[in-house]
């Protein structure tokens, strides 16, 4: 089915969905969409995020007096910085240098710390809870904090927290982040939209679309209660992302975090795994096509411009050499082509999705879709796709390690 820029279609056999399940999703799915759609007018409720009306938190004329700052880092984790990462590796023309530390890389800081100028580089740090530890652990490392820091952006929670206490400490520049957001469904409010403005993105562009999906639509309701049925019957646990275009790269290790941690839970969820093709073609293929039959196959890909084309008659004299006269991305796009079709033959389920253009229009489109598809399935799963009592666990327990 087609959706303006992009294009979405499902190719999900028979044999892998149960009818009985079918039938009782599809009734389901009704009460479902209905409550999710009666929320979109009450505020600080998490789909208001979905409302025209929904905006930054500050004002752009706040903004603006960062504008002068050529080099950014971004100090995050998961949901915090993998939406923008996702914003700037998608677009090729973003003239200023942006950093993301989302790890605990000391390599990587130093690198960093020798590459930027202090005074002269904007500092987005930011954490939901104002206490991840890897956030904080980095912000400490690099030593920036100063007294009414004139480069320094906290967006965190207005409580009681780490985070929110230095903030008010040093009288730094700070934006409120929503309670009623988590993480990893942020990008589309402040925690995405501020660092996609100092990118010189046009974030109203990138909400313009986001709001279609909140209406009735066919292709939505299809692939939640396709996919919802598949995991009830624990038969392909794994999700494989077949991505032929570099710049959705980051675009899918967000989905990963978003899909792994709404929802695996009650020993139920897929394993997301981001596969590079066409280079994966000559490592994993012989895998995916004729190993266990326990994969679920998602092919991304974006319309690319022509470029320069292969001119190999003179070196071998083969006019018809295959890829004589042939450009990489029309080389890439048999390669794609071939890879459905050998699915199709081989009757394994597969899903694609194809942006006829990479603008802000699309890239808000592809985020909104499989915020609400992603809820929706924990939804018809009876799972809550918005806590994530695994990890909390974990946090717990390192603190204690830390303390001793």
């Amino acid at each position: 089915m087609k959706e303006n820029n992009l294009i979405i279609k499902n190719y999900i056999q028979k044999p892998h969905l149960n009818l009985k399940v079918g039938k009782k999703l599809h009734s389901k799915y009704k009460k479902v969409f209905k409550q999710v759609n009666s929320k979109l007018k009450i505020p600080n409720q998490f789909f208001y995020l979905f409302n025209k009306n929904h905006g930054l938190s500050t004002n752009i004329s706040d903004l603006k007096r960062f504008k002068k700052f050529n080099t950014v880092v971004l100090i995050g984790m998961g949901g915090s910085i993998l939406g923008s990462e996702a914003i700037y590796r998608y677009f090729n023309n973003i003239k200023k240098k942006f950093y993301f530390l989302s790890d605990l890389d000391i390599v990587k800081i130093k690198k960093i710390k020798k590459k930027i100028i202090i005074k002269k580089t904007l500092f987005l740090i930011i954490s939901k809870s104002g206490n991840t530890t890897e956030t904080l652990s980095n912000l400490f490392y690099l030593n920036i904090l100063k007294k009414k820091s004139k480069n320094i952006i906290v967006i965190t929670e207005k409580k009681d927290s780490i985070l929110f206490n230095i903030t008010k400490k040093f009288s730094l520049f700070f934006i409120e982040h929503k309670k009623y957001i988590g993480g990893r469904y942020s990008v589309l409010s402040d925690v995405g939209l501020v660092p996609a403005y100092f990118m010189g993105i046009n974030i109203s562009k990138l909400r313009k679309n986001i709001y279609k999906y909140i209406s009735s639509n066919q292709i939505l309701k299809e692939s939640s209660m396709k996919l919802a049925n598949i995991l009830l019957q624990k038969k392909i646990p794994n999700l494989v992302f077949l991505n032929y275009s570099k710049n959705l790269e980051k675009f899918l290790f967000w989905a990963q975090q978003l899909i792994a941690e709404s929802l695996g839970k009650k020993n139920q969820g897929f394993f997301p795994i981001v596969s590079n093709v066409p280079k994966d073609h000559h490592s994993l293929l012989q895998l995916y096509l004729d190993g266990p039959k326990d994969k679920l196959f998602i092919i991304f890909s974006i319309d690319e411009k022509p470029t320069k084309k292969l001119i190999i008659n003179k070196f071998l004299n083969k006019k018809k050499f295959f890829i004589n006269n042939k450009s990489l991305n029309q080389i890439k796009s048999a390669q794609k082509n071939a890879l459905i079709s050998t699915l199709k033959k081989n009757k394994i389920s597969f899903r694609e999705f194809k942006l006829k253009k990479d603008n802000e229009e699309t890239l808000g489109q592809l985020f909104s879709y499989f915020i609400l598809e992603t809820i929706l399935i924990g939804k018809l799963m009876n799972i809550n796709p918005f806590d994530q009592p695994a990890v909390e666990q974990v946090k717990v327990l390192t603190k204690k390690h830390l303390l001793k």
